[in-house]
């Protein structure tokens, strides 16, 4: 624990200048960024430092992703004899995998933490609630102790846990969430998954390559329901139809019973008449996320919550009845805007530089968010629908142009053509409104777009640039100079600029 006598001092009449109550992606990026200038900072955190990214999201899963990848790519004989490769039968051991995962949680867990110390950040272990206005009380770990510290600044980055749905009872053995999941403790011979959003679709990723059969079930009436259309489409050919998946669409799972078999009650979304009775060997909840702040105390200084989640303006203010309230912030998940670790990082950096007295807003249209499947699948901006919302409010031609892997020569050294870049924009400035990828490198790719999203840029700009050749950026470069030539012929005084 730092030496909370150390470091700069705090403003009069002040135990700090800023305390964070979570030390999650959120929590510690508002704690660094504070202390780096110059404010004495606190971070209290009652469970692992990193929070969900760290210990059970992000790092250990994309460990998961990493190996299985791997494992996957060397039990493709089809693949491998196009390039001429032979390989023998693949072995792996399921707990060499899951300790690599725990083994990179533990070095960003303590790379996190001392990066803290070293900016003179007071680590404070225990659970922390508001005690009024600019007043935080922690419950040490491990008693009952409470101390009471006081703040110019509190910043709220809790973040959130799994959600259950009712009628679904958990074990964390042959029931879990994603908590338990990225443990990777046994290998079900068949698993059903409950949700078809990201965090269902990489563990399917995950567990399908090592040898497992799944079954997904979507209560929604498509599969992938959060990602573009088409882009769902054609990813589903090969991540779900592919695969050993049976994925079920329209259909709830109305109870989940563990034990061995596990017992789910599938019944029609619609009608909600049954539909029938699955026994498998184990069940993944992957049904989202739910907002981690009950007994905050936030009665204490009159916020009250909306669907759990506390609502907060673009600098990252906490608001009571839509005016905010002074000197308390929240950033990440608890806010419910993007649950992503990137996001919680930027909204935490946003709201040190407002109490910094920098002014400064979140531009949650150019915040990039991905999916890392094997293939990826990534976006940014709008989606297709929410364009054209905005075309229609604000008058203008909505543009969309496709860019296809299988025309790229780096993809088709690779033998992994199958992928489709979306780029839409406006027709009648250029301006680069979002974009929604599938196929190789995904991830890495989105970043370009989002850049151009941020800058507001347009493709008559963005055409202009030259893309190292072959790589796979070549289909962004391609997208851009299709939408340069669309908005060129809307506009025809524009030809040949």
């Amino acid at each position: 624990m730092s030496d909370p006598t150390s470091g700069p001092t705090a403003s009069s009449g002040f135990d700090y200048d800023v305390v964070v109550i979570g030390a999650g992606y959120g929590g510690f990026d508002a704690a660094k960024h504070a202390a780096e200038h110059g404010l004495k900072v606190a971070i209290v955190e009652s469970r692992d430092m990193g929070g969900t990214c760290v210990n059970r999201g992000c790092v250990p899963s994309k460990a998961l992703l990493a190996a299985a990848g791997r494992v996957r790519e060397l039990a493709d004989a089809e693949h491998l004899a196009g390039f001429g490769i032979h390989a023998a039968p693949v072995r792996f051991e399921r707990q060499k995998i899951a300790d690599h995962a725990r083994q990179l949680v533990e070095t960003i867990r303590t790379n996190l933490t001392r990066t803290l110390e070293r900016a003179g950040v007071t680590i404070l272990r225990g659970k922390g609630r508001l005690d009024g206005p600019q007043r935080v009380v922690v419950r040490e770990s491990g008693g009952g102790v409470e101390r009471a510290y006081s703040a110019r600044d509190v910043i709220i980055a809790t973040g959130s846990d799994p959600f259950v749905p009712p009628g679904i009872e958990t074990d964390g053995r042959t029931v879990f969430t994603s908590d338990e999941s990225i443990n990777l403790e046994w290998l079900p011979r068949w698993i059903a998954i409950i949700g078809s959003g990201y965090i269902g679709l990489e563990f399917a990723d995950v567990y399908t390559a090592l040898g497992c059969e799944v079954t997904m079930i979507e209560a929604l009436d498509r599969v992938m329901p959060t990602f573009d259309p088409d882009i769902a489409k054609l990813a589903a050919r090969q991540l779900i139809d592919g695969r050993d998946i049976d994925a079920r669409a329209g259909v709830l799972a109305q109870k989940v019973t563990p034990g061995c078999p596990v017992r789910i009650e599938l019944v029609d979304m619609a009608t909600r008449e049954p539909v029938e009775t699955l026994e498998v060997d184990a069940v993944l909840v992957a049904t989202g996320r739910v907002p981690v702040s009950k007994d905050l105390g936030l009665a204490s200084v009159g916020v009250e919550t909306q669907r759990g989640f506390i609502p907060v303006d673009d600098t990252m203010r906490v608001l009571a009845d839509g005016a905010p309230v002074a000197h308390l912030w929240a950033v990440g998940d608890v806010t419910g805007k993007m649950m992503l670790a990137h996001t919680a990082a930027a909204q935490g950096a946003v709201a040190v530089d407002n109490i910094l007295g920098h002014p400064r807003r979140i531009d949650y249209r150019s915040i990039p968010a991905a999916t890392f499947t094997h293939p990826e699948i990534s976006s940014v901006g709008l989606s297709e629908a929410e364009a054209k919302e905005l075309a229609g409010q604000e008058g203008f031609e909505l543009g969309a142009v496709r860019s296809y892997f299988k025309a790229n020569s780096k993809a088709l050294a690779e033998l992994e053509s199958d992928g489709l870049m979306k780029l839409l924009f406006r027709k009648d400035t250029g301006e680069v409104l979002g974009a929604h990828i599938y196929g190789l490198h995904a991830a890495d790719l989105i970043q370009e777009v989002a850049n151009a999203v941020a800058r507001r840029q347009s493709v008559r700009q963005l055409a202009n640039e030259v893309h190292t050749h072959p790589t796979l950026s070549e289909v962004v470069e391609v997208a851009y100079k299709q939408a340069a030539m669309a908005v060129a012929s809307a506009q025809p005084s524009l030809v040949g600029v």
